[in-house]
């Protein structure tokens, strides 16, 4: 896990953070932002659900440079509390945990080369904020987040931080949900991904699940490529409901019974699509 940032050499204060030192960043490093926002600022319409783009117009985010954290957390902190703080790359459990409790945004403040354009396995500054801050700017998406880190620092305490990072993962990273009989993505990892957008919303190859908590928590993921299953929610609002349950029942479960891979179908899956499983197919 890194500790610190060779291009700027500043090491990382107890919680993490480093200063983001916006001026240190090059005119290629800006160019690099600037490819990847128009190339997801073109193809997001209609993929995007309502809150992801409404986030978007209200944050001081432009194609022609990186944006600078201060001036993203004033808008945040006036619209749900939230605050965008920089780290040189990932953080413990624990740190990040903590940051999310009390309403901060990790943010990695590298960005990816020109040549890694398309993959990328550390999550950079585009991931992180072009991704995930839009979504801060809803209220229910920001009190989810910061009730999550709550639940985290918990599931740590229990030995249960497998179990929930599912629960991240197919939503705040990878989540789907229901907008106006479609199906809309919200989650980070297919919003800052150009290829990802696309068939996470529109391919005949995943399967659309409608979202079951103990079902998504029972369920393993894919890192390596795009996901064989997406979790749908029927509204965004149902993250507080999930954020609110008491998930010491689902831990005392998750002890025993069946742990699912990515591309299950189950009987009792509420199937919003089957997929035929063909992307992945072409690829074993």
């Amino acid at each position: 896990m890194p500790l610190s940032n060779p291009s700027t050499g500043s090491t990382p204060a107890a919680d993490g953070t480093v200063p983001q030192h916006w001026a240190s960043y090059s005119a290629a490093e800006h160019a690099v932002w600037q490819t990847l926002f128009q190339r997801q600022m073109q193809l997001l319409p209609g993929l995007a659900c309502d809150a992801f783009v409404q986030g978007m117009r209200r944050l001081p985010l432009q194609a022609e440079r990186i944006p600078d954290f201060e001036q993203l957390s004033q808008v945040l902190q006036q619209e749900t509390g939230w605050r965008v703080v920089a780290v040189p790359g990932l953080v413990s459990d624990e740190v990040f945990f903590e940051h999310l409790a009390h309403r901060r945004f990790p943010a990695g403040r590298f960005i990816r080369s020109a040549s890694e354009l398309d993959y990328l396995q550390e999550p950079d500054i585009f991931h992180d904020v072009f991704g995930h801050v839009p979504m801060l700017m809803n209220p229910v998406m920001a009190d989810f987040m910061a009730l999550y880190g709550q639940a985290g620092l918990r599931a740590q305490r229990l030995g249960k931080l497998k179990e929930l990072a599912r629960v991240y993962w197919y939503t705040v990273e990878f989540g789907l949900v229901r907008q106006g009989g479609d199906v809309r993505l919200y989650g980070a990892g297919i919003a800052s991904s150009s290829s990802e957008s696309s068939f996470a919303v529109h391919s005949d190859s995943p399967n659309r699940i409608g979202f079951d908590l103990e079902r998504v928590m029972r369920t393993n993921y894919r890192i390596d490529n795009f996901q064989e299953s997406y979790f749908v929610l029927e509204q965004l609002e149902d993250l507080l409901a999930l954020a609110n349950i008491d998930f010491a029942p689902y831990y005392a479960r998750l002890d025993q019974g069946p742990s699912y891979q990515p591309g299950d179908c189950l009987p009792d899956d509420r199937l919003i699509q089957r997929g035929t499983g063909s992307y992945h197919a072409d690829r074993r």
